[in-house]
């Protein structure tokens, strides 16, 4: 008890100490003025990147949803043919795919278990379910949308499930499987935005990913803006909130996924592009796209899809049905 009053008087003395010596000096204290400072910017950010150029310079006229047809019959898990790709990732032991981790709904950490979820990373558990019998057997690969065509050139990556867009361009360097999704460019603004669509957007910041077809869409636009280029789309959300960019604008899907996390913020305007989403696959591994081919129309046939969509894309308001198969054998 003496020790806690002692050191109740010591405290007293020390503050009134303190006191008398701010007042003694009869003389205001001058604040320093502190001026605004500006809002950290993402890493890699680009005001209206270059244009991205493909392996060719004409592009063959194409359908870009129709794909190799299938087998008959998929091999049954764990007996991939002798020689075909699929055998040459059962003998490996895992899957390797490109994905996203920052892309709320499709691809995104799940921040409990840390584990990598969403629409995406159901289709990649199905193609490794249909190699190894196991949906687990993946080793993931984070890329950002510009590093997704040279990660399956490179032979970095087996696949490329990243809400990848099929394009006559990029069926030039890879090959793409049926569409497995269907999505469609807007735009997103804060809530308080009087803006109601892309027409209104003329040389205003507008932020999109690097590598995406979204900054092409944009800079189709009868009034382009002036593009923010990021490599996440989650970047793009973070500059919104920050009020660097008025809007963002890419796939209703991946808004969907910003707004549920974000109340602030809204999307405006009709969708006006379509967007098919095809798994990408190295040039030269024909026999694997007509497996993935397979394994998309079991998921569909068998439900797998649905269950997915339902889980995490029905909150989006469409119903869920399946785009249908496209081939061009």
């Amino acid at each position: 008890m003496r020790g806690t009053a002692m050191r109740s008087v010591l405290l007293t003395l020390v503050l009134a100490f303190g006191v008398t010596a701010c007042a003694s000096s009869g003389h205001p204290v001058d604040l320093a003025t502190v001026s605004s400072v500006d809002r950290p910017q993402p890493v890699g950010v680009e005001v209206n990147p270059p244009t991205t150029t493909g392996a060719a310079t004409q592009v063959p006229p194409c359908d870009p949803t129709a794909s190799l047809r299938p087998s008959t019959n998929l091999p049954q898990p764990g007996a991939m043919p002798s020689g075909s790709t699929m055998r040459a990732i059962q003998d490996r032991g895992r899957l390797i795919a490109g994905v996203d981790q920052n892309t709320f709904l499709f691809g995104f950490r799940n921040p409990t278990s840390n584990a990598l979820e969403g629409f995406d990373i159901d289709r990649v558990r199905d193609v490794a379910a249909a190699i190894f019998g196991d949906p687990n057997k993946v080793q993931y690969k984070v890329i950002t949308s510009a590093e997704r065509i040279d990660a399956l050139k490179s032979g970095e990556v087996d696949i490329v499930v990243r809400t990848m867009t099929a394009t006559c361009a990029r069926w030039v360097d890879i090959n793409f499987s049926t569409t497995y999704y269907v999505a469609g460019q807007r735009v997103l603004v804060d809530r308080a935005s009087q803006i109601t669509g892309i027409d209104q957007l003329g040389g205003k910041r507008v932020c999109a990913s690097k590598g995406s077809t979204s900054i092409a869409r944009l800079r189709e636009s009868p009034a382009p803006p002036e593009i923010v280029a990021v490599d996440n789309w989650s970047d793009c959300l973070v500059m919104l909130q920050q009020g660097q960019v008025v809007a963002v604008s890419t796939d209703d899907t991946i808004l969907a996924g910003m707004v549920a996390q974000d109340p602030n913020v809204k999307m405006v305007g009709p969708r006006f592009t379509e967007e098919p989403y095809g798994i990408g696959i190295p040039k030269q591994y024909e026999d694997m796209v007509r497996f993935v081919n397979g394994v998309l129309e079991r998921s569909i046939t068998g439900g797998s899809w649905v269950t997915s969509y339902n889980k995490w894309l029905a909150q989006a308001g469409d119903r869920a049905v399946p785009p249908p198969a496209r081939y061009r054998d």
